[in-house]
């Protein structure tokens, strides 16, 4: 049986929402072939033209809408001149016209079960009506109770959203984090969910620069800075581009490709001043592997970063931001009660602290053997009990976290 997939992001701010799918993309390309005896493949659906500079595998390809980003008091376009509710009527009738046309067996949407301002309301009806399961992927963090109630209740309700939805997938590890205990996932979404354990091992590579591998990698021995997206990541940069290296080692700062040129050019000029060791990029084309033969990583707290960290064993001291939403606080004191990493305040960091935890960390490994972080394994079994027909007999949840637990 062939299976088409659909996975939806709408990248308002950053590529986490993106690279989650992309990885998910990978997995089950290569995963569910196997538990089907058919081909894989699909269309994920993206709201920030840099997405689709990464590959896709064979028999998947990109749609990406015309993109829309945080404004005060909601979302407004990005760079065209129209109307919010214009554009998002738009972008959800790009989305549903393409579904109408694709019918996938499967559509998963991150984060965001009705996309910007609804845009997915009319998109869930109609695939639920023509038989499409449904999946709700969600982060292993998303705030504090409080905001997440919020969020729901704005959304008409756990049990409104539940009513568009088959199961929900948790990216993360319920032995570290478990947002169905916190009281962010209420009990009607919650009855729902199952934790995969994180996209950690088996994460694709990512090719969003230019330049050749050869030319970005720092011989070893080497501290590594990385800042995600890179929006929102200006203040730790200037820390560690002004931070005194260990003796014999370099430094590779990776201001993520959404950070400002003009922002870009002060890093490069505080780098300069403080040592000839440090080189400033705006992105790499393969941070898992740089992160994995660092001697140590300074690093911000988003998802797919803390990912590719948790994927190493490589000593990593984690800065969350924390506007906007407590997420990554949330997340990196989660890992940081079990081992798995060092965390500062980002108000509170100093560039004294991240010259001392350089010194000390470059000596040292990081065991992160005890964390669930074979969820690309796992994914493409949840995906199976979805599929009509050829779909195998249902699979435990615990055997599911069994099998995630000895990927990689």
């Amino acid at each position: 049986m062939d299976t088409t997939i659909a996975l939806y992001s709408h990248d308002s701010v950053g590529l986490g929402h993106a690279r989650r799918n992309r990885a998910l993309a990978y997995a089950l390309a290569e995963h569910l072939p196997a538990l089907t005896g058919g081909s894989v493949g699909g269309l994920l659906i993206a709201g920030h033209a840099d997405a689709s500079r990464d590959p896709l595998p064979e028999g998947w390809d990109w749609l990406v809408l015309p993109g829309m980003t945080r404004v005060r008091g909601g979302y407004g376009p990005r760079t065209l001149g129209m109307d919010a509710e214009a554009l998002r009527d738009l972008r959800s009738a790009t989305i549903d016209a393409a579904l109408t046309a694709l019918n996938p067996d499967l559509f998963i949407a991150d984060r965001h079960p009705f996309g910007i301002d609804g845009e997915l309301r009319p998109v869930l009806a109609n695939l639920r009506a023509r038989g499409t399961a449904t999946v709700l992927g969600l982060r292993d963090v998303l705030d504090t109770p409080r905001v997440a109630a919020a969020e729901w209740d704005a959304l008409g309700g756990a049990e409104h959203v539940a009513s568009y939805l088959d199961k929900v997938w948790i990216y993360g590890d319920d032995r570290v984090y478990d947002l169905r205990l916190t009281g962010e996932l209420p009990p009607a979404l919650a009855r729902l969910a199952t934790a995969t354990g994180f996209l950690a091992h088996g994460r694709p590579a990512a090719r969003v620069s230019t330049m050749p591998r050869a030319s970005l990698k720092p011989p070893p021995p080497y501290v590594l800075t990385v800042l995600g997206g890179g929006s929102d990541g200006a203040d730790l940069a200037r820390l560690a581009a002004v931070s005194h290296l260990p003796g014999g080692h370099s430094h590779l700062l990776i201001t993520g490709p959404q950070m400002p040129d003009h922002q870009i050019d002060e890093i490069r000029e505080l780098a300069a001043a403080t040592s000839e060791a440090t080189r400033v990029v705006r992105s790499a084309p393969d941070v898992p592997e740089l992160i994995a033969e660092a001697a140590s990583v300074v690093c911000m707290g988003g998802y797919n970063t803390m990912a590719e960290v948790m994927a190493t064993d490589t000593p990593a001291l984690v800065v969350p931001r924390s506007r906007r939403r407590q997420e990554q606080p949330r997340r990196a004191r989660a890992l940081a009660a079990l081992g798995a990493v060092e965390t500062r305040d980002a108000g509170e960091v100093t560039a004294e602290q991240i010259t001392d935890w350089w010194a000390r960390s470059v000596t040292g490994r990081t065991s992160r053997s005890h964390i669930d972080l074979g969820g690309l394994g796992v994914v493409a079994h949840l995906a199976a009990q979805l599929l009509p027909a050829a779909a195998p007999a249902p699979v435990s949840v615990t055997a599911l976290q069994e099998v995630s637990r000895h990927v990689g």
